[in-house]
Order: C-alpha cells, then sequence, then structure tokens
C-alpha cells in the first residue's frame, strides 16, 4: 500500500500516536528550556519542570493560544499522558528506594527519623485543618462535609514531597548524608500517614465509611512485608552476579522492569498509589553498590528526562490559576500558604533542635522538608478526580506547592551555605550518586566549580 494511503487510512491507532507524538515533543522542549532556566537562577532542574507544567495548561498556553493547545493536547491524548506520567512515577520512586544506601545508617536513625515526621505532619495536619474549617464555606463543594474538607486541605499540607526531596538532595550529591538520609526517611512516612489519611477521606467520600479504609491499611502493611522479607533476598543472586558482571543483563533487565510495574500495579489495587510500589520495590533491591550504580546508570536519565516531565504538564492541564482572582480568593490563598509553611518550616526546625543537631542544620532540613511538590500534585489530582475538591483550592494548592518548593533549596544554602554543608559528617564509602549527566552538566554550567567541591557535591556531579 503506498505511504501516502496509510497516513490517510482511517487507522485510529495510528492517529492517536500522531496526535500523542507532537504533545511529547511540546512537554520535552518546554521542560527543558525551563530546567535550564531553573538551574540558571540556582534552583533545581525539578522545579523548572513543574513550572513547564503549569505553564502549558491553561494558565498561559491556554490563555493566549487556546487552539493551539487544544490542538497539542486534544481529549483523547490526555489518557495516554496520565499512563505515562503514572509509568514514570512508579519507576522514578523505584530508582530513588534502590538508590537508598542503607549500609550506613548511624545509630537512633530510625526513631529520630519518626521524631522528624512527626513534627512535620503533626502542625501541618492541624494548622491546615484549622483553615479548611475556616475556608469551609468559601472553598469547599457543597456535597463534602465540614471535617472532610479540614482533613483533605491538612493532609495536602503535611505532605513532602518525596521524590522531588530525593531529586534536590540528588543534585547535591547529599543523599547519603546524615542530613539527607534522615530527611528522606522522615519524608516517606509523613507521606505513607497522608496517604492513610486520604484512603479513609475517599472510603468516606465513595460512601463506604471510615471503616472502609482498614482493608487498604492492612493491605499495604503485607505488602511492604512481602516485598522486604520474601522477595528482597530472592533478588539478591541478581545483585551479586550484577555486581561481578558489570552489567545488567536481559533477563535482570526484564525482573528491574516487571517488579516495580507490578508492585505499582498492587498498590494500585490496593489503593494507596503505584509510587509506593515502586518505592518499595526498590527498597527490595540487592544493596550492592555496583548493582545499584549500574541500575541507575541505565534508568535514571530515560524516567526524569522523559516520563515526569509528562506528569507535571497532565496536572498543569488541570491547573486554572484566573480562578484565585479576587481579594477574597487572594486572602484564603494566603491563608493555606503561610499554614503549609509554617507548619513544615517551623515544626520540623524544632524538631531538630530538640534530637540534637545545631541551629543551622535544623533550619536547613526545615527548608527540606517544605518541598511538597510532585506528592501533593499527586494527591490534589486525586481528590479532584473524586470530586472531594473544587478547582480553585486545586489551584491554590498547585500554587503552594511551586512557591514551597521553590523556597526549599533557597532557605537550606541560607541557613547552611556551601562553606558549612562542606564540615558536614562525610558520606559512606560506597554512597552511589546516580544523577543523571545531564543535570550534571547543567549543575556545572549554574554553580562554580570551587563550590561544588567537598563532601556535599563529589567530582562526580561535575
Amino acid at each position: 500500500m503506498p505511504l501516502l494511503a496509510l497516513v490517510t487510512a482511517p487507522d485510529s491507532n495510528l492517529a492517536l500516536v500522531l496526535k500523542v507524538l507532537p504533545a511529547l515533543v511540546v512537554i520535552l522542549i518546554t521542560s527543558a528550556v525551563c530546567g535550564r532556566l531553573a538551574l540558571m537562577v540556582m534552583q533545581p532542574r525539578v522545579l523548572g519542570e513543574m513550572v513547564a507544567g503549569v505553564l502549558l495548561g491553561p494558565t498561559l498556553f491556554g490563555w493566549l493560544f487556546p487552539e493551539a493547545q487544544a490542538a497539542v493536547f486534544p481529549p483523547e491524548v490526555r489518557p495516554v499522558l496520565y499512563v505515562l506520567s503514572t509509568i514514570g512515577l512508579t519507576l522514578y520512586m523505584f530508582l530513588v528506594g534502590a538508590g537508598l544506601d542503607h549500609s550506613a545508617r548511624t545509630p537512633g536513625e530510625v526513631r529520630k527519623a519518626g521524631v522528624l515526621a512527626a513534627s512535620g505532619i503533626l502542625p501541618s495536619l492541624v494548622l491546615g485543618a484549622g483553615v479548611g474549617l475556616l475556608l469551609y464555606d468559601t472553598l469547599s463543594r457543597p456535597d463534602v462535609s465540614p471535617w472532610q474538607f479540614a482533613l483533605f486541605v491538612g493532609g495536602a499540607l503535611s505532605l513532602t514531597a518525596f521524590p522531588m526531596l530525593a531529586r534536590i538532595l540528588y543534585e547535591r550529591g547529599l543523599e547519603n548524608s546524615p542530613i539527607g538520609r534522615l530527611t528522606l526517611l522522615a519524608a516517606s512516612i509523613d507521606d505513607a500517614l497522608a496517604w492513610c489519611i486520604l484512603a479513609v477521606l475517599s472510603a468516606v467520600h465513595l460512601g463506604t465509611g471510615a471503616s472502609g479504609a482498614l482493608p487498604t491499611i492492612a493491605l499495604t502493611a503485607l505488602f511492604a512485608v512481602v516485598m522486604l522479607k520474601v522477595v528482597a533476598p530472592l533478588l539478591r543472586p541478581m545483585g551479586r552476579t550484577v555486581a561481578r558482571t558489570g552489567r545488567l543483563g536481559p533477563t535482570a533487565m526484564y525482573a528491574v522492569i516487571i517488579i516495580p510495574l507490578t508492585a505499582g500495579w498492587l498498590t494500585d489495587w490496593i489503593g494507596v498509589y503505584a509510587v509506593f510500589g515502586g518505592f518499595f520495590a526498590g527498597l527490595a533491591m540487592p544493596r550492592d553498590p555496583a548493582f545499584r550504580q549500574v541500575l541507575h546508570g541505565r534508568m535514571m536519565e530515560v524516567v526524569s528526562t522523559l516520563l515526569l516531565p509528562t506528569f507535571f504538564t497532565f496536572s498543569g492541564l488541570n491547573t486554572h490559576l484566573g480562578g484565585i482572582a479576587g481579594g477574597t480568593m487572594l486572602l484564603a490563598f494566603g491563608l493555606i500558604l503561610a499554614a503549609g509553611f509554617c507548619g513544615k518550616f517551623f515544626g520540623c526546625a524544632l524538631a531538630m533542635r530538640a534530637i540534637g543537631f545545631g541551629r543551622r542544620e535544623s533550619y536547613a532540613v526545615g527548608g527540606l522538608m517544605n518541598a511538597r511538590g510532585l506528592m501533593i500534585l499527586i494527591f490534589i489530582n486525586i481528590g479532584l478526580a473524586q470530586g472531594m475538591i473544587t478547582q480553585e483550592l486545586f489551584a491554590m494548592l498547585v500554587l503552594v506547592a511551586v512557591l514551597t518548593t521553590a523556597a526549599a533549596l533557597p532557605l537550606y544554602k541560607l541557613a547552611l551555605p556551601d562553606r558549612l554543608e562542606r564540615t558536614l559528617e562525610p558520606f559512606a564509602e560506597n554512597a552511589v550518586r546516580p544523577v543523571q549527566s545531564e543535570i550534571a552538566s547543567q549543575v556545572s554550567t549554574a554553580v562554580p566549580v570551587s563550590e561544588q567541591s567537598g563532601p556535599g557535591n563529589s567530582t562526580t556531579m561535575v
């Protein structure tokens, strides 16, 4: 059949491909430009990608060029973007879990992380719920009760964006420092508790009652035990083989793709979202440093460059910032932002002081724990899809995600400048810094090399 006939044939699959590919090209170009601009102003590239997603939505692209936006992102393309973004988040969390160094745990680290997690979630939950009750008549849907609305706002503000925090720490080479490990562990606890809150709210909103969330919580705990106690030992021979040969063979490559996707499917079925399945699949991977280095070298660039920007765009397509106009809405947004920032920053900083860290380290962690972009976006996307929140609250929480994440690194550097960061306790000898080469080259052009040396920023980044 002639090529022209193939192109013009009424093939719905081909027609969908010809719509999805241009959308992906636009997403990647915009993300690359915004990521470069973010690095130029000393922000992590992921923040630029997040802003790119908002700009491609109705806020800018749809406002300036509505017909062009409708042509690039027609309704039939959005489900495909959703599937790609879910796969991307699951695989990225898998790589985060696989990259954590368990061999250098300091005494009492789990206890300290529990204290930090509690200080990060409780003040934010209480302040957010209070603001939610105050703004119920202004922002809530009529079919949502005041306590449900208040808990949703509090739960959203209590999140720390675990994948986003991981990328910030990876870009600075801090993921296996004492502060980095403690912050990541505390953030994972915060997010798990927030997802339990969302599970309860979803069960109540969908009519099954609060008791309907108990099977979800029990199955999640059972899943974690099976992954860490049953699956992990079965994968150790694969780790030794990869460490010996220095490469992921075809069988191992199938395993490291199938396991996180299957885990994500199971946790989605359980009701706690695929990202947690991916994370636990990563924790179950062999702990050999050589295995982790090979794994990240093969997968990180594709996942972070192609799939994560797709999620940010999918979320941005649902963000209508025009609904925040007016004095009442701006005041409501200010109250939500203040509650979210103060609960995380001061709560975590005071907890760090209480468990024995210095003033500068404590405020540095308070700044990092305020990075909540990725997980809050997932949280509120689910709330919007289930009809628990309005478009106005969704847009406000997207802005909270952008602003608190943008403030995280400046607050960290203000509390702990490079000259003091280099005096932190040295990293473990076998710490793996799975930073994609593109990020490394971009960071080296944005930050003087002299400021990137030392324990926090090894030469593997530059």
